[in-house]
């Protein structure tokens, strides 16, 4: 009997095993079928072929396969063994993994979709431009990787300071894979990247680029599937889906901003980290990776010093433009001398009128979207709370509504409070709020603002980074959205509004962010011409990492964070597994959480934390529990995985335990 292992897009263990009619041609691994489940039909993909005996008993139990979808196979060698490595390492199943890996008109249950009209992408209509050349310190890096993957170092990490010319770089190492018939996956942490990167590569690389991420819809998406299979050599820039397409013959993988947490996936499963999933597809290609940053991460920067990866280094910004100047501004000092515009120091209000006047541009950074964190009562001090989570919901004032952020529940702002009937006072400052006082200090200044709420429509990030770049606005307001890899040649001036929140966070990586963002956010002063400035206003100037932020000292943060991580069995020292547990009833899933601590205390020892009661303790009407496993490097982890998913599945077999919902994070962020 000729049978087929089938991956289906359900959350269930196994494969399903289905037989071939004798008179069809065998279905190649990859290729999708139409297979019986229950009384449903489903499409799947097949994952293996083999031929065995079957027991008579058995035999009756096979079912065929209903129907062949594909002429050849849409999923590709290399692809599958992602996906199969992915479900075992990140401790999910095969068919989640192909959910989160086939654009929707690709993988739909249902066998016959609703028609809608097919998208049709524009071809590049302007002109290619050639190369800039290399400067010499940009010609000796690019140099430095080949030499290092001629070397046998197959993953380089290139460290170059902020407006280096990292991007120049990857463009030269690209276009050596392209003359070779090779292909290139480009992948960036977030979509705003790729909208100023898009216009760059295309007026390179024209019809050769292919752009995709999540922003498209599911047709344009499909379409973008099957174009990346193509033969003829060519480049895909895209975030971290992208991973999942089927490009033949990768010569090169470039991650850019390795160091960025927006590269894990946090909801739904599989929860896998980009950067990690694209060193697999690279080798499974027997192609190189090159990760890039400015601020690189800590694993990858001990990886680099223990030779595991080649590491290159570029200390000078591209053409001799020097480093910002990085000012600390006390706010302590400044709200005692009452020298503050609303959550603006005197000095730096001076000083962006000086720029103003210069005809430069101005970035505020505040890492927090809103008009306000939450609004609180002047009587009792309660905050409306979410209904669903146990935060306080964020002030929104343009649209007069509470919003949660973790939920997205909102409410009409009320007028007085909910549980006494007080006054509700604004606490805490967003974006949003930053806009409505820097526009009322400088009413003739043209002010735009990026966050999650002015860029949710398809064009609105490339909108924004236009108008600000081609000098339509004079003062862009943000979060982390514009610290990162966005080129302005006139930005003179970059004021963080307050520094402190990133440091406060109950997180053994904060400070190590907290630099990146710092140092990131600074780098998009003064990249052409003259130096440019960053005024950082703080309550605390002389935190330590503040002090290397100024002096921008990553190797100082490495080794300050390297030592305690090594003391506090943190990575890259010690891998982490995170388990939580979600349920409605607050006493039942606190239950089920002692009782797993016990039981993989037994096996595993210290290695597992005491049951964690998480910062926001209830989200979307489930209160959480979490444990944090720590597992040294060096460990059985295949071993270690499968004696967690024993203890999980035995606890969770008790009749009061059913309900409890478990989530595996592996290498939690």
């Amino acid at each position: 009997m000729r049978l087929l292992d089938i991956i289906l897009p359900l959350a269930i263990r196994d494969c399903y095993t289905y037989s071939v009619p004798d008179d069809w041609a065998v279905p190649a691994p990859g290729t999708r079928v139409v297979v019986p489940l229950m009384k449903k039909e489903l499409r799947g993909v097949v994952l293996r072929t083999h031929t065995e005996a079957v027991e008579p008993a058995l035999m009756s139990k096979i079912r065929p396969v209903s129907s062949v979808v594909d002429t050849a196979p849409v999923v590709s060698h290399e692809q599958l063994a992602l996906w199969q490595w992915m479900s075992a390492y990140y401790m999910c199943t095969l068919g989640e993994v192909m959910a989160a890996a086939l654009p929707g008109g690709l993988d739909k249950r249902l066998v016959s979709p609703p028609k809608r009209r097919r998208a049709t992408l524009a071809p590049y209509t302007g002109p290619i431009e050639p190369m800039h050349d290399l400067s010499p310190a940009q010609a000796k890096s690019a140099d430095g990787i080949e030499t290092l993957w001629s070397s046998g170092k197959e993953i380089v990490l290139l460290h170059g300071v902020t407006s280096s010319g990292k991007t120049d770089i990857y463009i030269h190492l690209i276009q050596k894979q392209l003359a070779q018939g090779k292909n290139v996956l480009y992948l960036v942490p977030e979509i705003a990247l790729t909208t100023q990167l898009t216009s760059r590569l295309q007026r390179i690389f024209g019809n050769q680029l292919m752009v995709y991420h999540s922003r498209f819809t599911d047709a344009e998406r499909e379409q973008l599937y099957h174009a990346s299979a193509k033969s003829e050599p060519h480049v895909v820039i895209g975030a971290r889906s992208a991973i999942f397409l089927p490009i033949p013959d990768l010569g090169l993988v470039i991650v850019d901003e390795e160091n960025e947490p927006s590269y894990k996936q946090a909801e739904p499963a599989p929860r896998y980290h980009a950067r990690a999933a694209a060193i697999v597809l690279a080798r499974e290609h027997h192609a190189k990776v090159l990760l890039g940053t400015a601020t690189p991460s800590m694993e990858s920067y001990y990886l680099a010093h223990k030779g595991v990866y080649g590491l290159v280094s570029l200390k000078e910004r591209f053409g001799g433009v020097q480093l910002p100047a990085i000012q600390l501004i006390d706010l302590k000092r400044q709200y005692e001398r009452k020298e503050m515009y609303g959550h603006f120091s005197d000095p730096l209000v001076e000083r962006i009128r000086q720029t103003l006047a210069e005809h430069k541009q101005v970035i505020l950074f505040q890492n927090r979207r809103g008009y306000a964190p939450q609004l609180q009562c002047t009587s009792c001090g309660q905050p409306p709370r979410c209904v669903q989570c146990d935060v306080p919901m964020t002030l929104h004032k343009r649209a007069n509504e509470l919003r949660c952020h973790y939920c997205g529940y909102s409410m009409p702002v009320p007028p007085v409070c909910p549980q006494c009937g007080g006054e509700l006072k604004a606490i805490g400052f967003g974006t949003e709020r930053i806009e409505d006082e820097i526009q009322t200090l400088f009413p003739d200044a043209r002010v735009l603002r990026m966050d999650l709420d002015t860029t949710r429509n398809k064009s609105a990030y490339q909108d924004i980074i236009n108008a600000f770049g081609s000098h339509e606005c004079d003062i862009l307001v943000g979060t982390q959205m514009v610290t990162k890899g966005l080129h302005f040649d006139d930005v003179r001036l970059v004021a963080v509004l307050n520094a402190d929140p990133l440091f406060n966070q109950p997180d053994f990586r904060a400070y190590e962010r907290a630099f990146q963002m710092l140092e990131q956010v600074a780098g998009r002063a003064g990249r052409k011409g003259n130096q440019g400035e960053v005024w950082i206003q703080t309550f605390d100037p002389t935190n330590k990492v503040l002090q290397m932020v100024q002096n921008h000292d990553y190797e100082a943060l490495y080794r300050q964070q390297i030592a305690e991580r090594q003391t506090f069995q943190y990575p890259p020292f010690h891998r982490l597994i995170r388990v939580q547990m979600r349920d409605h009833n607050s006493s039942r899933v606190a239950a089920f959480a002692l009782q797993l601590q016990q039981h993989l205390t037994r096996i595993f020892g210290k290695r597992v934390s005491a049951v964690i009661v998480p910062s926001v303790e209830r989200v979307q009407a489930y209160t959480l529990r979490e444990l944090t496993l720590r597992i040294e490097q060096g460990a059985n982890m295949v071993e270690a995985k499968r004696r967690i998913k024993e203890g999980i599945d035995y606890i969770g077999s008790m009749k009061s335990n059913k309900n409890v919902k478990i989530i595996i994070d592996i290498d939690p962020i």
